[in-house]
């Protein structure tokens, strides 16, 4: 079953569980490491309240979304917990997030995952509604983006399951079964 969601999001997130499907619709927020650090000097240009935000970089041509594939979520864990305490709901990027961040979106929010290598599709599900701190640049500016049915998994639900942790520990005592078991092992 996949869940639909649509921005501004609310306390419907708090019942979402790691590797629930969504489908998220909306208005969301670009910010990648200097559109992060832009507005927590000069404050966030759109009402967090409910918001989420996108960790990517477009391609845009012709006011037109021609690629949208995630950034590496992890390189925002020291700069997300400002943008929670002002009421974003929704993270959204590739590859899970640290465990500070995990705590933060306790009882808050999720960590939505899309996945890498798939620009092309995200853009597919998106229109082009405006931009801040276009001086940034392309990749780092903050775009207004529509989505339509944009398909995402839980990533970090608000009770603090995490998919990407879960797949660490089974992938660790995997490795170190094999490791014994061929003679691999530090000693």
């Amino acid at each position: 079953m996949t869940v639909q969601l649509h921005t501004p999001l609310g306390d419907e997130v708090l019942a979402l569980h790691a590797g629930d499907h969504v489908e998220l619709s909306g208005m969301v927020y670009t910010a990648r490491d200097e559109a992060h650090l832009r507005m927590q000097k000069e404050g966030i240009p759109f009402d967090a309240e409910g918001a989420a935000v996108y960790h990517c970089g477009p391609v845009i041509h012709n006011n037109r979304v021609i690629a949208a594939g995630p950034t590496t979520s992890a390189r925002m864990n020291m700069l997300t917990k400002f943008l929670l305490d002002r009421g974003v709901r929704a993270v959204i990027g590739k590859g899970g997030m640290g465990e500070a961040v995990r705590e933060q979106l306790c009882g808050r929010g999720v960590y939505l995952a899309f996945t890498g290598g798939c620009a092309a599709l995200a853009a597919s599900h998106m229109t082009l509604r405006g931009v801040f701190f276009e001086d940034l640049g392309m990749a780092e500016a903050v775009w207004i983006l529509e989505l339509d049915h944009l398909p995402l998994v839980v990533g970090i639900d608000a009770q603090g399951n995490d998919i990407f942790e879960s797949v660490r520990a089974r992938a660790n005592k995997e490795f170190g079964r094999y490791s014994k078991v061929q003679g691999l092992s530090d000693k």
